[in-house]
């Protein structure tokens, strides 16, 4: 009996070390980051569906300030902002009032996550260019030319694009046959454009896009090392997220296969046996990155969510060229209305 109870006092004692053992790891995961503790405004795009509102509500604390920029409805506890990305005067216009909203509080995170994949390649914008270069890149550009001057000494920027733009993906999409922004804003001037079909038209569009902002991403963290900014710049790519809103624009077929993967690939294991990642993964990745909590190797800046991890891939030809990014963004410059240039006409 004394046995008995010299053992029972073991397992207790055993048992109430590893409570506390459990209740101190939670209490140290739980603690925010000194980064993340001093993270108090972020300004973002693409926060109110599929992963990014997942992201939104993992970003939320109390002592932070979160602006979002959407067109639709938005979450308790965040300021949301009207916001037509495919509009240069709505963007202004949001940029006004993300200013006036903040006051003089600099911006710790910048997130340019909101996306459109338009499969009518007639489709323009109000400044009358092809729609999905105009939501996705020119859009996000002039945002964030216009609020870099409000960016915190340590800021953190990522713009969500995708590896559509790499033909070693193999992803389906027609890769990018270049990056000359103004005709991928007037994709009708371009003779090289695969015009066989609207999804595969729009594929193309949507893959081109992605892939300048990736070179906006490079362009802007070369310009911080030239100017002496501790910004960290950042381009993820999410991986295909099975359910999400981005084919909405697909044909009916097509839009209900995308909703069944996004069903059976709703556990980790199932999307990792399909090569897809879960929304809740990505939205993870998403805000590790936003906040600071995952840090990119030396030298690296484009991260891509394959299988539920964060991978440090190698970039396209085209991605990897200083020529192209400085291109893109000069251009981009001059179709937003930034540069004294003529508009390309």
């Amino acid at each position: 009996m004394a046995q008995w109870h010299r053992r029972s006092g073991h397992r207790s004692k055993r048992a109430w070390a590893l409570r506390w053992v459990s209740t101190h790891a939670r209490m140290v995961s739980d603690h925010p980051s000194d980064r993340e503790a001093s993270m108090r405004t972020i300004v973002m795009t693409g926060g109110t569906s599929g992963f990014g509102r997942l992201a939104l509500s993992q970003l939320q604390r109390p002592d932070r300030r979160i602006v979002v920029g959407a067109r639709g409805a938005g979450s308790d506890g965040v300021t949301m902002l009207s916001l037509d990305l495919s509009s240069l005067a709505n963007v202004r216009q949001f940029v006004s009032r993300v200013i006036e909203e903040i006051a003089e509080a600099p911006i710790d995170a910048l997130i340019l996550n909101a996306g459109l994949h338009s499969t009518d390649p007639t489709a323009r914008s109000a400044d009358g260019h092809e729609l999905s270069f105009a939501t996705n890149h020119l859009g996000h550009y002039l945002l964030l030319r216009l609020l870099m001057p409000r960016f915190a000494d340590d800021a953190r920027v990522v713009i969500t694009t995708s590896g559509t733009h790499d033909p070693a993906e193999r992803s389906g999409f027609p890769p990018p046959r270049h990056a000359d922004a103004r005709l991928l804003a007037h994709p009708e001037r371009d003779s090289g454009v695969d015009r066989s079909s609207p999804v595969t038209a729009g594929r193309a569009f949507y893959a081109a896009s992605k892939l300048a902002n990736l070179l906006t991403a490079r362009r802007l963290a070369r310009l911080a090392v030239e100017e002496g900014r501790g910004w960290t710049v950042l381009a993820f790519c999410p991986g295909q997220v099975p359910g999400t809103g981005l084919v909405r624009n697909y044909p009916a077929p097509m839009r209900l296969g995308w909703w069944l993967a996004g069903r059976l690939a709703g556990a980790p294991f199932a999307a990792r046996l399909m090569g897809v990642n879960t929304a809740r993964a990505a939205a993870a990745a998403l805000t590790g990155l936003a906040q600071g909590d995952v840090r990119p190797p030396r030298g690296r800046l484009y991260a891509a969510l394959r299988r539920g991890k964060i991978t440090w891939p190698d970039l396209s030809e085209l991605a990897r060229r200083d020529d192209v990014a400085d291109a893109m963004w000069r251009d981009s410059e001059v179709l937003v209305g930034l540069s004294d240039a003529p508009v390309p006409g």
